[in-house]
């Protein structure tokens, strides 16, 4: 994916909404960011998480049920206008989808997907959005590392409540009813960089 663009000037939801369709914009303290669509790997892995939870945690096929999983949603919270690859929010707390073209009520959770060129923005720019929010949780993936981190919040502060790598099966809170294969997210070239990575330094 190309480096977000940012636009250094006082911006608007008009500026987003002005955009050409191929162009995703966010605004983070009334400052525009403007990336491309996501990139094909990139894309797998926001596409097969979303088909593994979606089974069971909206349809109810073969988990709990109770979750909407949605792909990029556009989240407004006053002046800041977030699009995470996945959000997915409790039955209990948004009964239905509105009829609208964004989202005021926070979710309880989100999934960014990491690039080279975005992983600054959706690190250190979003993630501390979400929390300010009350989103409780996050998960943060790199398909080149091939990594899955959990975060858990705690009074505005996030917590890593996990790690995982590679071909992990794991249960990651808040959707720990059901055992993920991480194998299933990652494009074959990125399986052979990570094994082609140097190993890390041995420590005494």
């Amino acid at each position: 994916m190309s480096a977000p663009v940012f636009i250094k000037k006082p911006a608007s939801y008009d500026d987003i909404v002005a955009l050409p369709e191929h162009l995703v914009g966010e605004l983070v303290d009334g400052e525009l960011y403007v990336s491309p669509r996501p990139a094909a790997p990139h894309a797998k892995v926001a596409s097969v998480l979303g088909m593994d939870l979606g089974g069971p945690f909206q349809r109810g096929r073969g988990g709990p049920g109770g979750w909407w999983i949605l792909d990029e949603p556009e989240l407004h919270f006053g002046r800041d206008v977030l699009v995470p690859d996945l959000a997915g929010w409790r039955t209990e707390r948004l009964p239905r989808v509105p009829h609208a073209p964004y989202f005021t009520l926070a979710p309880d959770w989100v999934c960014e997907v990491l690039s080279r060129s975005t992983a600054r923005l959706d690190r250190t720019l979003k993630l501390p959005r979400y929390g300010k929010a009350d989103v409780s949780h996050a998960w943060v993936i790199d398909p080149a590392l091939q990594t899955l981190e959990i975060f858990r919040l705690d009074r505005e502060r996030w917590i890593l409540a996990g790690a995982f790598t590679g071909e992990d099966k794991v249960r990651a809170e808040p959707f720990d009813a059901v055992e993920l294969d991480l194998a299933a997210l990652w494009t074959q070239e990125e399986e052979a960089a990570a094994a082609a990575a140097p190993e890390p330094p041995a420590t005494k």
